[in-house]
């Protein structure tokens, strides 16, 4: 029988004692195939060596980095978590913020780029009191691993407050405790050193109360440029929001023979830019130009094993799994004309990037819902190699 703990998992603990809870986790079924090893597992911070205070030596956290993912994830060029680390992402990134301000494209942190990005001039990180809206449950825990044991959770939750207190703060568990330190308490009325990209407006107006929850849960500003169509290129790993006239030139199909053309580079203004996962050699990015119709959030998940090549029993019983941060595509489904395939969210924000799908297009909690808010429903995506 399964058991679950619905509880504030966490409380009275201490960050190191909480993130072990983290480090546990097991991804939910089927949302991510990992590429040779490439995504990064969750790492226990605290137990082999000292903690050493962000910005001096021996810290994991590069204090110039991580000030320029706080910047490029609040001018809508986010680097998925935000952990001070140096990568392909976060390279990524850089390119799109650079391209977009006509900057030089060197995917580098050089002056031009760090005097566009320092126009904001907030600091990195905020010292908060954490409310019960930053760690209130419910919570699961032990996670179930198996679809059917899913299918019977009241829902597929965070496992407990520092899980979710990162995705609120576009970070990971391990960054909260190398920010703060193993010891620090974590629960309603601590304070904790977290990422500075609260939103200068939540005034949201007229939204369905899910988004609604949504946006104020992952910190999403309310003023939000708005885009006319997408353009997702395999070679990139990035999806780029434009502005402007959706282009009618020449873009690949799956009724293509070879591989025509594809957009220009500059197929209209580049508004903002995520990172996400695209397709597998088992379910390749669906190329061409389709349509995102319809919008859910919160949604359950219909889990056919009979879709998935990696199933383990392809031939158990369909399961309606339950909605939930940490459910297979997370906490948005934004729907594609294209059959079985959307733009949603993921259990593992971390692997974003570094992981294939199973054809979607994944992306991190809190840059699907910042999507959302973005584009309007109907909006074209256009999918190339």
């Amino acid at each position: 029988m399964l058991r679950t703990r619905i509880a504030p998992i966490g409380l009275g603990l201490s960050l190191a004692a909480t993130l072990a809870l983290v480090a546990s986790r097991a991804p939910a079924q089927n949302t991510a195939a990992p590429v040779k090893n490439t995504a990064t597992p969750a790492k226990t911070t605290g137990a082999a060596k000292p903690w050493v205070a962000p910005g001096t030596p021996g810290s994991p956290i590069d204090g110039t980095v991580f000030h320029a993912q706080v910047l490029l994830d609040l001018a809508g060029f986010p680097t998925g978590v935000i952990d001070g680390k140096k990568g392909m992402v976060f390279q990524q990134a850089l390119r799109g913020f650079q391209q977009a301000r006509g900057l030089q494209a060197t995917g580098e942190l050089d002056g031009p780029t760090r005097a566009a990005l320092r126009q904001d001039q907030r600091p990195s990180t905020r010292n908060f009191r954490l409310t019960e809206r930053d760690i209130g449950g419910p919570f699961l825990y032990p996670f179930p691993k198996a679809p059917e044991d899913q299918a019977k959770a009241p829902g597929l939750y965070y496992r407990n407050m520092l899980e979710k207190l990162a995705e609120r703060f576009h970070t990971t568990p391990d960054t909260i405790v190398a920010l703060n330190g193993p010891d620090k308490m974590i629960g309603a009325g601590q304070v904790l050193r977290l990422p500075n990209i609260l939103p200068r407006s939540r005034d949201y107006g007229q939204v369905d109360a899910k988004q609604g929850d949504l946006l104020n849960l992952y910190q999403v500003d309310a003023q939000q440029p708005q885009g006319t169509f997408i353009v997702v290129d395999k070679s990139e790993g990035v999806l780029k929001v434009y502005e402007g006239q959706v282009p009618e030139g020449a873009y690949s199909t799956e009724k293509n023979r070879g591989t025509p053309p594809k957009l220009g580079e500059n197929p209209g203004k580049l508004l903002a830019q995520f990172p996400v996962t695209m397709g597998s050699t088992h379910d390749p990015l669906p190329l061409g130009k389709w349509k995102a119709t319809t919008y859910a959030f919160m949604p359950p998940f219909h889990y056919q094993p009979d879709l998935f090549w990696d199933a383990k029993d392809k031939t158990a019983d369909d399961k309606m799994l339950p909605p939930g941060p940490n459910g297979p595509v997370g906490v948005a489904w934004l729907d594609l004309t294209k059959e079985h395939y959307g733009i949603h969210g993921t259990a593992a924000p971390e692997t974003i990037g570094r992981a294939e799908s199973h054809g979607c297009i994944r992306m991190s909690n809190w840059d699907v819902t910042r999507l959302a808010r973005i584009m309007k429903p109907g909006f074209t995506a256009i999918f190339q190699a």
